[in-house]
């Protein structure tokens, strides 16, 4: 699920120029990005040289900067800086995760700490460790769907004649590649080879929004057309590879995806069960404001520019729920209203009542995307549903990475792996169905 990244944008620290020369360079690079992304650019420019202050003045920095958006769609997240020399300078490099890829920010900084040099440049996607050889799988390149259209995908395989059971990844919300990757994470990748190493096949695929954001341009669409028709797709693909039981295909859904998992088999009609891992089971215009005050009672008390923010939310989100035009994008995220009405006539604990087909779900005790509130009303919903299963893990964050302490953005920029309970718990429950 896409979490909204205003509080990395406008709750920076503010520091004065003073303290800037006793600073390491990753911490004036990480000051120079905190003042961009609040809008400071009287303050960045205080950062830099002379000469750079002459070459960048802060109109064409604030013109380049917030160009940014309109290209890369939403800032997600900010990598920790990397420094290295360069001749007579330090450059800090920090990857910025945007909606629609990765920049990389290099910041130069010089003897007497002043930023003298400042470069954005499309940012390379990091590489996934290679299968090894003598994994009892293999992977192997595929498609979803046909021609222009088609979302590149990876196959992972058990090795040997099969027919093997298998399932489907479904993202989260947002733009998200195959391997869901969240900073340095990749869940859908642990996932999918953890569930091949016991015998289950996997597939995963490039979300629409990802792949082929031009399909969205300009134009009001809806949840369907993002997430439901691909992944009805994808478990078409998936059942006509040799080698699979196309009596035993499953959709593992992943918040946004886990939501709609109900949708989607009941629209695909070949599913043998479902896995809701992280799953709303409310409204997302409702977990929506949830998750932003939570975010921002983390930085302290509420400022006026939060506020601000908090009360827009509000108003965008009743325009939604009230008499906004379907086109209308003053909304939540810049989506068209029509998408998010698409979103709210989904009741998926109803719809996940309504299958004849097992469920497991799977929840995070340190989630603070999607919360108690969610997993008790699918427990309320689906009590004494002999069909329903639940497994709850709680040092688990939204993720299904491991950590301690209450759940935060910046945890998703450390490095992890989804928790192997948790793959083998859902591998046991895939065999047993």
């Amino acid at each position: 699920m896409r979490i909204s990244l205003w509080i990395a944008l406008v709750l920076g620290a503010l520091l004065s120029p003073a303290v800037f020369a006793a600073d390491a360079p990753g911490t004036l690079a990480n000051h120079l990005l905190d003042r961009l992304q609040a809008g400071d650019y009287v303050a960045a420019e205080a950062m830099f040289s002379p000469e750079m202050a002459t070459a960048v003045p802060q109109d064409k920095l604030k013109a380049v900067w917030e160009s940014l958006p309109a290209q890369m769609g939403e800032l997600r997240t900010r990598g920790e800086p990397k420094v290295m020399p360069h001749q007579d300078l330090q450059v800090a490099l920090v990857r910025l995760e945007f909606a629609n890829g990765a920049i990389n920010a290099q910041v130069a900084v010089n003897a007497q700490g002043q930023i003298a040099g400042f470069l954005l440049q499309p940012a390379p996607p990091e590489a996934a460790t290679p299968v090894p050889a003598d994994a009892s799988y293999q992977e192997r390149e595929l498609a979803v769907g046909a021609g222009e259209q088609a979302l590149a995908a990876t196959l992972a395989m058990p090795r040997g004649a099969g027919p093997f059971p298998a399932v489907v990844l479904v993202h989260g919300s947002g733009p998200q590649d195959r391997n869901e990757t969240i900073g340095p994470n990749r869940p859908f990748l642990d996932i999918a080879r953890g569930l091949a190493a016991q015998g289950i096949a996997v597939l995963r695929y490039e979300k629409r929004s990802k792949a082929r954001p031009q399909d969205f341009t300009g134009k009001s669409f809806t949840v369907d057309d993002e997430v439901t028709d691909d992944a009805v797709a994808a478990i078409v693909t998936l059942r006509a590879q040799p080698g699979i039981d196309g009596k035993r295909v499953f959709v593992l859904g992943h918040s946004q995806g886990g939501m709609l998992a109900p949708r989607i088999a009941q629209r695909s009609g070949q599913i043998a069960g479902l896995i809701l891992f992280a799953a709303p089971a409310r409204s997302l215009l409702t977990i929506l404001p949830e998750q932003n005050r939570y975010l921002l009672a983390k930085q302290g008390p509420t400022t006026p520019e939060a506020q601000a923010f908090l009360d827009k939310l509000d108003t965008q989100i009743a325009n939604v729920r009230g008499n906004t035009p379907d086109d209308s994008t003053d909304t939540p995220l810049g989506l068209p209203a029509r998408y998010w009405r698409s979103l709210e006539a989904i009741d998926p604990v109803a719809e996940a009542k309504a299958l004849a087909l097992p469920l497991l779900l799977l929840q995070g005790g340190r989630d603070f995307q999607v919360v108690d509130a969610d997993w008790q009303r699918w427990r309320d919903g689906l009590a004494g549903d002999r069909r329903a299963t639940f497994k709850d893990y709680p040092a688990l964050n939204h993720l299904g990475i491991a950590g301690e302490g209450a759940g935060s953005l910046s945890e998703y920029q450390r490095p992890g792996q989804v928790d192997p309970q948790l793959i083998a718990d859902t591998a046991r429950w895939i065999k047993e169905h």
